[in-house]
């Protein structure tokens, strides 16, 4: 498995949190867990980190965060509108200031006509502030589009937490 020494970020991100006094959840669907794991592998966590929800299918997005069906429907799980309201959920159903969200498709299969593998869509709910969304277009293969994708969410939660 391809990995990423995100430990630097996330050192960098648990300070820039504990200073502040916020914390964060995290829901996650092609990295199924990886970004809270990340988080949590560093001894304090929970000073910071409150929870991760892996929202796997389509139903746990709409029962879990509360994604409307009609939109993964309309727009399908890996697109901007579901990662931004994966983030909203989130942010609404935890006591935090800060909610990361990513949807992709990880490979090696999955693609479909304008979302290859690699297609990432990230998005970062904040407390009193307009969501931000991004997509990533990751290169490798599973196991590298994974950790690259944990390292952008970590690297966005730094900067939204600085």
């Amino acid at each position: 498995m391809a990995t990423l020494n995100v430990e630097p970020l996330v050192i960098a991100l648990a300070d820039a949190l504990r200073a502040r006094g916020w914390r964060i959840a995290t829901a996650e669907s092609c990295t199924g867990g990886l970004i809270a794991a990340a988080c949590t592998a560093l001894a304090g966590s929970s000073d910071w980190f409150e929870r991760g929800i892996v929202s796997y299918s389509n139903a746990a997005k709409t029962e879990l965060l509360g994604v409307d069906a009609g939109l993964i429907e309309a727009q399908g799980a890996v697109s901007e509108p579901v990662a931004r309201a994966m983030a909203e959920g989130a942010l609404a159903r935890a006591p935090v200031q800060l909610a990361v969200a990513v949807t992709g498709i990880a490979g090696p299969g999955g693609a479909v006509p304008g979302k290859p593998v690699g297609t990432v869509w990230l998005a970062l709910a904040q407390a009193g502030a307009a969501t931000r969304s991004e997509r990533l277009q990751l290169a490798g293969d599973r196991a590298a589009v994974r950790a690259g994708t944990v390292a952008v969410a970590l690297q966005r939660l730094l900067e939204a937490a600085r």
